[in-house]
């Protein structure tokens, strides 16, 4: 699956530890100028929806050949992304503004994982 439903709005509200989240993303572009509408994408978010929505990119980076993992679980790209909370990722991605851009997140993609993560608290890691 690559569109957010409600029902997976739903459940991510449902689990609110509360303060920010930091949602990972494994990205598999389309063969076909997946990564050029990715970048579209990327980019008619803009600086108004990012701002809005208090996103901030931590990481973005190519992804490389998998070292442990099962065949074909290699990502072409990996992008972490920290909201202020979990509602404002919600809100963002109900936004009719975000819906008007996100088949340009659809169409670059064959493959994804959009996974919320929070921080571990007392870790040695």
């Amino acid at each position: 699956m690559i569109d957010i439903d409600e029902r997976a709005l739903d459940a991510l509200l449902a689990e609110d530890p509360g303060g920010p989240v930091v949602m990972l993303n494994l990205l598999r572009f389309r063969p076909d100028g997946g990564r050029e509408s990715y970048q579209r994408y990327i980019e008619a978010l803009g600086p108004e929806i990012n701002a809005r929505y208090g996103l901030r990119v931590e990481y973005l980076g190519d992804g490389g050949r998998a070292l442990v993992a099962e065949d074909g679980q290699a990502w072409d790209a990996v992008l972490l992304v920290r909201y202020p909370s979990r509602q404002a990722f919600a809100d963002m991605a109900r936004d009719p503004d975000y819906r008007a851009v996100s088949h340009l997140r659809a169409e670059a993609l064959v493959e994804s994982v959009l996974q919320p993560t929070v921080p571990l608290q007392g870790s040695v890691v």
